[in-house]
């Protein structure tokens, strides 16, 4: 690999003031002019500088970013790891390639990959972050548990190649404080990689914490007579335990992974499809960019959905709830709830001509209590008297409750 050189402070300021992209058409006039800035680069082995942000970054290395940006509309993560050297993967210049895309209209999002598209690309991971890093990262609005964590971890030094190798052996033959020492090394690594699932449905903390069980993984897994380093080995164990514990828990109804996985690849698929037909498509029209029956779209379009809790505020100033807003239809309607009062209020005046015997024997007769209606046998037990007497004293008491007098009161019920 040929070494680029670098130019000296004074050089290079001139021509990064000169290459500033500040506005979208600036932006899109760097893409346009990538084929020739590449030609340059490939003579002379010294590329432009552009700036992104307020950052410098080399054109000959995003150039190509920019431009599968442009035609998908979208870029993953795992774009940007491709396309930037490994040295520039620091969340100082990440920024503002960030914001450089937004002003490009390309959208930057994070979606795990398939185990094809990981073996493409696992030249192009990142690496630990460092201390200057680790302090961009305390600046963020971190909860104080957070802010610990990083200033701990922080003061940990990391490990050469020549260290990891010879940890590695003492890990091999059973050292557990070799294997202590490669994981607290890399605990950063898990931060940065962390970092980029923030919003996913789990806390900072918790998504650390999945990490660090990855990464301890990957400290038992880790072969050192591959030649490779440990962070390049780590990196999938890490993620794959973050992607792995956002499909189990983030979600309130949980999703198999499999089912994550194949969610995923149907918004990759119509991300794809709205930017060829400028359309949302249809379910069949996916359907047939992936191979599938059209009810598997549906089906999975539905599993995909996400609860939403009632208690989501509504309105400008917030004082409503969803909630409020919902039919139950387990609940009678308000004019059945008025009717069934005034009901139970003429039952009553009714009942308060009989005695209280025959009020008892009527309310436990037609279960006007408790909605359940007791068998002569059941009322007479409770009064110590036969069924013939129970039913004596029901006849009675209806007879009372026909009299027009007082039966022209449940009239209008009837109707």
């Amino acid at each position: 690999m040929v070494k680029k050189a670098k130019k000296s402070p004074k050089d290079a300021e001139p021509n990064a003031e000169k290459s500033s992209l500040n506005t979208k058409e600036a932006s899109a006039k760097s893409v346009a002019e990538g084929s020739k800035a590449k030609k340059k680069a490939k003579t002379e082995k010294e590329p432009e500088e552009i700036v992104t942000g307020d950052y410098r970054v080399y054109i000959d290395n995003v150039r190509d970013l920019f431009l599968e940006g442009r035609e998908k509309g979208f870029v993953t993560y795992e774009d940007i790891e491709r396309h930037m050297p490994k040295n520039l993967l620091t969340p100082e210049i990440l920024d503002g390639l960030y914001t450089n895309l937004m002003e490009l209209g390309v959208d930057v999002v994070d979606e795990p990959k398939t185990k094809a598209e990981v073996a493409e690309e696992d030249d192009a991971l990142p690496t630990a972050i460092n201390k200057e890093e680790m302090g961009v990262l305390e600046d963020l609005p971190l909860s104080d548990p957070v802010r610990m964590y990083l200033r701990e971890i922080g003061k940990i030094s990391l490990l050469t190649q020549a260290d990891e190798v010879t940890l590695s052996m003492g890990v091999e033959a059973g050292d557990t404080s070799c294997k202590d020492s490669i994981v607290e090394a890399n605990l950063r690594l898990v931060v940065s990689i962390a970092k980029k699932y923030i919003g996913r449905g789990m806390l900072f903390l918790d998504l650390i914490q999945e990490g660090n069980l990855g990464l301890i993984r990957a400290v038992e897994k880790f072969d050192y007579r591959k030649g490779y380093k440990f962070s390049t080995y780590a990196t999938w164990w890490i993620r794959q335990a973050i992607t792995r514990a956002i499909a189990d828990q983030a979600r309130t109804i949980r999703i198999p992974v499999h089912m994550v996985e194949t969610i995923n690849k149907l918004i990759r698929v119509s991300r794809q499809l709205v930017q060829r037909l400028g359309r949302e498509p249809s379910a069949e029209e996916i359907a047939a960019e992936m191979e599938i029956p059209s009810q598997r779209v549906e089906e999975i379009q539905r599993i995909a959905q996400e609860p939403v809790s009632l208690e989501t505020p509504i309105g400008e100033e917030e004082d409503s709830q969803l909630g409020d807003f919902i039919e139950d239809k387990d609940l009678p309607s308000p004019e059945d709830a008025a009717a069934s009062q005034i009901l139970r209020e003429q039952l009553d005046e009714m009942l308060g001509d009989l005695t209280d015997r025959e009020k008892e024997v009527i309310r436990l007769r037609f279960g006007i209590e408790d909605g359940h209606a007791h068998t002569l046998e059941e009322v007479g037990r409770r009064f110590g008297v036969t069924r013939e007497r129970i039913r004596q004293i029901e006849a009675k008491a209806l007879r009372k409750l026909r009299h027009p007098s007082r039966s022209k009161k449940l009239k209008d019920f009837l109707e």
